[in-house]
């Protein structure tokens, strides 16, 4: 093989790729900048946002918005029963889910066939239209105002896409891995947790991602089921706060959104590794 050529030219970018990293860099601007605006008015003055003739800039930062926001008394309480609910979701969804898959992709039984179009079915029915059928479930069971009637909404929704997703990764482990275990005298629940689960965690890491963004930013099974407990409300419920009929705050507003993004940026950035290979093997699959 040839060395390259010092101060040899390089061939010049085709006109297509270099219009579709123009068309990546254009499309990610224009996701960018809403979240750009929501940090950049939690820091303007309040003269600022009321201005007439709004700029994508300040001069003059400030930190009253997020005084605000953080002096409110419920604020922390808000913040702890997002940061349960959402956790709760994310593991029980996570440990229910690939019990499901591995359920259903290594054993064969009756309606199993039936079992997985109703997974699939579940996931096509709009959130909204049952939201009313669940209030009235969760006032039959006295689990309204409790986290509970957050808890529990969330899974169901969270548990067909996670099972959809996780037999996929549970299907690619070869049988004769298996085998090979209880051959060598490993019990089936210790080839399900030390050698299956360790295998199918990227998958786990992926979907987890999802339940905890759909949970963290719910507002509408926290307005709808959380009616007098107010102490049992979670952080998006904190933005009714500054919104006001005839002067809104919309500093607070900005702020308390920009501290609620903050939590799943920062989970985001804690699993992007294995959430890259477990949607890379969710589409070899």
């Amino acid at each position: 093989m040839s060395a390259a050529v010092p101060g040899a030219r390089r061939r010049p970018r085709r006109p297509w790729r270099l219009a579709a990293e123009c068309g990546t860099v254009l499309i990610a601007a224009v996701v960018a900048f809403p979240l750009y605006w929501m940090v950049l008015s939690a820091f303007k003055p309040a003269g600022e946002i009321r201005s007439d003739r709004p700029v994508p800039w300040t001069l003059a930062p400030s930190l009253d918005a997020f005084r605000r926001v953080f002096g409110q008394q419920e604020f922390g309480r808000y913040f702890l029963n997002s940061v349960l609910v959402a956790g709760s979701v994310v593991i029980a969804s996570a440990l229910i889910a690939f019990l499901a898959a591995t359920a259903v992709t290594r054993f064969r039984f009756r309606l199993r066939t039936t079992l997985l179009i109703l997974f699939l079915a579940a996931q096509m029915v709009p959130v909204e239209a049952l939201t009313i059928p669940m209030f009235f479930l969760m006032r039959d069971f006295g689990a309204l105002n409790t986290l509970g009637s957050l808890i529990l909404p969330h899974l169901a929704f969270s548990l067909p896409f996670a099972i959809w997703m996780l037999r996929g990764f549970v299907k690619a482990v070869p049988e004769a891995l298996e085998e090979q275990a209880f051959i060598d005298g490993a019990s089936r629940a210790r080839f399900l947790w030390q050698i299956l689960f360790p295998l199918v965690l990227p998958g786990l890491v992926a979907t987890s991602v999802f339940s905890f963004i759909s949970t963290w930013n719910d507002f509408l099974f926290a307005k709808s089921f959380i009616i007098s407990a107010t102490e049992n409300s979670t952080l998006p419920m904190a933005l009714l706060v500054f919104f006001d009929t005839e002067t809104p705050d919309w500093g607070g507003v900005m702020a308390a959104s920009t501290v609620m993004t903050l939590p799943v940026l920062v989970f985001f950035v804690c699993v992007h590794r294995r959430l890259v290979s477990g949607l890379g093997g969710a589409v070899k699959n």
